[in-house]
C-alpha cells in the first residue's frame, strides 16, 4: 500500500527481483508507477479492502503515509494477515547483508547514490535502495549478487533505528520532521540510538563540520568513528576546492592529513564535496581503491530532483533546474550552489513549501534563505498527508520576505499563475529553479514548454497562457 512513493516502489522492485509476487496500490499514478509496471508488478488505483480478495496476499506492507484507520489496512488486521511497515521489511533485507546505512537530514540520497556507484564500479554488485531515483542505474533500487547492501535510511519516523549497519554514515543531524520530533534534542537521541545499533564490528563515518553531528560525537572518543570535513582537522578532509562556472567541482582528498587522491565531480556545490568525501571514506574502509572511487565519482550524474538540470531555452540563454529541497538549509545549499555556478546570472526561484507543520516551524528561516534569489515566486503549501493548520499558509513566508525589503516577490495561487508570471518576467541569461518536495517540478517542465514556443523581443518575454 502506497507503492507509488519513492521508498515503497524501491522496496517493491527489490522484492520482485528476489522472486516474490508483488502487487500494489496507491491513491495516484506517480512517476514510479511506470517503473514498477514495467517490472510486471500489478497496480491498482486507490485503496480498497477488496484488494485482499483480488490478490489474496500472504502479507501486506504499507507506507507510513497510510493512516491507521484506513479500511484496507484495518480489514487486513481483522483477518489476521501479517502486516508490516516498509522499513521493517527493508531492514530484514539489509540486516542479512554487509550493510552500509546512510542517514542524515540532508544529503543522504546523493551520498548513498555515490557510494552505490563506487561499489558498482568496483565490481562488488551491491544491492542498492535509494529514496530518490539514481540517474546512473536508472532507478531507485537494484538487487545485487554481492554481499553488500547500500541503503538510504529515513529518520522521518524513527524507522532507521531498525537497521544494523556495518558502516553507518551520518551526513548531518538537523530538526526537520517536526510532526514526529518535538525538538532538536529528540532528533539527536534518535541518531544516537541509530549509532548504537551498529553491528559489533561496525564503524561510523560522521561529518564533523555539522553542528548536530558534532554534538553526536561528544563523549564517543573510544568508539570506532571516522570524521570528515574541510581541511586537515578530520580523518578525511577536502582541500583545494575549485568550483567551475557552469557546473562541476574538484578537490583534493586528505586521508589522515595526507594527500590521497584528486576528485572531479560533474555535480556542483560544497555539499556534494562533503557527500562524495563520505563515499570515499566508505570505499576505502571496504577495500576499494580511491582510484576506483575517483573514476566512479567523475561519471556520477546525480540523483533526480537534486539540483537537476531540467532543460534550457538556448536562443534565450535560459536554464531551468529542479531541486527536492524542503528545509531552509537545503534551499540555502541549492541557491548558494547556483550562485557559484552562475555568478553573473539572475536566479529566479519558484518555491513550494512542503507540509503545514514544517512551514509553521520554519517560515522565518525560509524567508531568510529565499532572499538570496533575485526573483521569488511562492506557491501554496503542498500538504503531503497533513491537514491544514489555522493561520499557516505561504503568506507567513511571503510577509517576511516583503518586510526584509525584497522587491521582486510574487505570491501565486496555483501552478498556471506561477508559470505565467515566470515566463513574463524572465530575461535572457536567467537561471530558473523550482524547489520543493511536492509537485513543483511540473512547473519547470511547463515553463520550458511555453518558452520554447515563443520568440520575444529584447529581454522581455510576453507569453499568454
Amino acid at each position: 500500500m502506497g507503492i507509488g512513493g519513492a521508498g515503497m516502489s524501491g522496496l517493491a522492485l527489490l522484492l520482485k527481483q528476489s522472486g516474490l509476487n508483488v502487487t500494489g496500490c496507491d491513491m495516484s499514478r506517480t512517476y514510479y508507477i511506470k517503473k514498477i509496471s514495467d517490472m510486471g508488478i500489478q497496480f491498482s488505483l486507490g485503496h480498497s479492502h477488496e484488494h485482499l480478495e483480488e490478490y489474496s496476499p500472504d502479507a501486506l506492507i504499507y507506507s507510513s503515509a497510510i493512516p491507521a484507520d484506513n479500511r484496507e489496512l484495518l480489514e487486513a488486521k481483522r483477518r489476521g494477515l501479517p502486516v508490516f511497515k516498509r522499513a521493517e521489511v527493508l531492514s530484514w533485507l539489509f540486516n542479512q547483508r554487509i550493510g552500509v546505512g546512510v542517514a542524515g537530514t540532508h544529503g543522504k540520497t546523493t551520498t548513498a547514490s555515490m557510494t552505490g556507484l563506487i561499489f558498482e564500479e568496483a565490481g562488488l554488485k551491491p544491492t542498492v535502495a535509494i529514496g530518490g531515483e539514481l540517474c546512473d542505474i536508472g532507478g531507485n533500487a537494484k538487487l545485487g549478487d554481492g554481499p553488500h547492501m547500500i541503503a538510504e535510511l529515513d529518520e522521518s519516523d524513527g524507522s532507521f533505528e531498525l537497521f544494523r549497519s556495518k558502516l553507518a554514515v551520518i551526513t548531518n543531524a538537523d530538526w526537520d520532521h517536526v510532526d514526529y520530533y518535538p525538538n532538536f534534542s529528540s532528533v539527536l537521541d534518535a541518531y544516537s540510538r541509530f549509532l548504537a545499533n551498529r553491528t559489533r564490528d561496525g564503524i561510523a563515518i560522521v561529518c564533523g563540520e555539522d553542528k548536530g553531528s558534532g554534538l553526536l560525537l561528544e563523549g564517543r572518543i573510544e568508539e570506532p568513528i571516522l570524521t570528515y570535513g574541510w581541511g586537515y582537522s578530520w580523518d578525511w578532509g577536502a582541500a583545494n576546492v575549485t568550483h567551475d562556472q557552469g557546473g562541476g567541482v574538484s578537490y583534493s582528498v586528505l586521508r589522515n592529513g595526507e594527500p590521497a587522491c584528486e576528485i572531479r565531480l560533474q555535480v556542483s556545490g560544497d555539499h556534494n564535496v562533503l557527500n562524495s568525501l563520505a563515499a570515499c571514506a566508505v570505499a576505502d574502509i571496504s577495500g576499494i581503491g580511491l582510484d576506483v572511487a575517483a573514476k566512479a565519482l567523475k561519471t556520477f550524474s546525480g540523483a533526480k530532483r537534486r539540483l537537476q538540470w531540467t532543460g534550457g531555452v538556448r536562443n534565450r540563454d535560459i536554464d531551468v533546474f529542479d531541486d527536492y529541497g524542503h528545509h531552509p538549509r537545503e534551499v540555502s545549499a541549492t541557491l548558494t550552489t547556483l550562485k557559484k555556478m552562475f555568478p553573473r546570472r539572475r536566479i529566479l526561484t519558484v518555491f513550494q513549501p512542503h507540509r503545514f507543520s514544517r512551514t509553521a516551524a520554519m517560515y522565518r528561516e525560509f524567508a531568510d534563505v529565499l532572499t538570496m534569489s533575485d526573483e521569488i515566486f511562492l506557491l501554496p503549501i503542498f500538504p503531503a498527508d497533513e491537514i491544514p493548520i489555522d493561520g499557516v499558509t505561504s503568506t507567513l513566508i511571503g510577509d517576511l520576505v516583503v518586510q526584509k525589503g525584497h522587491r521582486s516577490f510574487s505570491l501565486c495561487n496555483n501552478m498556471d499563475e506561477v508559470v505565467s508570471l515566470v515566463c513574463s518576467q524572465a530575461q535572457s541569461g536567467d537561471v530558473i529553479t523550482t524547489i520543493g518536495a511536492g509537485d513543483v517540478f511540473t512547473v519547470g517542465e511547463k515553463i520550458l514548454e511555453h518558452m520554447k514556443g515563443v520568440t520575444a523581443p529584447n529581454d522581455a518575454m510576453a507569453i499568454e497562457i
